[in-house]
């Protein structure tokens, strides 16, 4: 059984829950969210906590028993404070632009590109910095993921999208390789 599964979730104060036998609904300050519940798992709600039990017979379900505490934590923290990724741009010429519920890029290829906003998540653009912010962990990071792929910060003159807290490791060009090889007497 899982050890993460056993560990009860806090509930803040501006979370509400409500419970059906197969459907959880989570409502907080930043939006709702429904959650199916697993055929194998049953929720205890107390005053301020949830506590799952699982039936523990079959491998599936003591490996779903985890993901599901995991999950739910994730979806209480999701709906009272939100997530959050941040991505920065770097490069001469790449731009950022809103319109309406597209994103629209130029990223140094032939063409703009356009992606649609998710349901759910809102960005928000300021210079070279794009904020991606939602109730959903998982979708938030899907779209910030999408977006670093498509310009990864390159190691060499680091343009391209990193996330906020990424550290690219730069490397030396070829040029410097051999000036630096010739200053040496190699």
């Amino acid at each position: 059984m899982s050890r993460l599964g056993k560990k009860p979730i806090k509930i803040p104060k501006e979370v509400q829950i409500q419970m059906t036998e197969s459907v959880l609904k989570i409502k907080g300050p930043k939006g709702e969210v429904e959650y199916q519940i697993p055929r194998a798992i049953k929720i205890e709600k107390n005053e301020d906590e949830l506590q799952l039990l699982s039936s523990r017979k079959r491998k599936e379900e003591r490996i779903n028993f985890g993901l599901a505490r995991a999950t739910l934590a994730n979806i209480v923290k999701g709906v009272s404070r939100g997530f959050k990724k941040r991505l920065e741009l770097f490069g001469v010429g790449y731009t950022m632009l809103l319109e309406g519920d597209d994103l629209k890029l130029t990223l140094g290829y032939s063409h703009p590109i356009k992606l649609k906003k998710p349901e759910g998540i809102e960005i928000e653009i300021k210079k070279n910095e794009i904020l991606i912010l939602g109730v959903d962990r998982q979708k938030v990071g899907q779209f910030a993921a999408s977006i670093r792929d498509l310009r990864r910060a390159e190691p060499y003159k680091g343009k391209g999208f990193k996330y906020y807290d990424e550290i690219i490791r730069r490397k030396v060009g070829k040029a410097a390789l051999k000036a630096e090889g010739e200053a040496t007497g190699k």
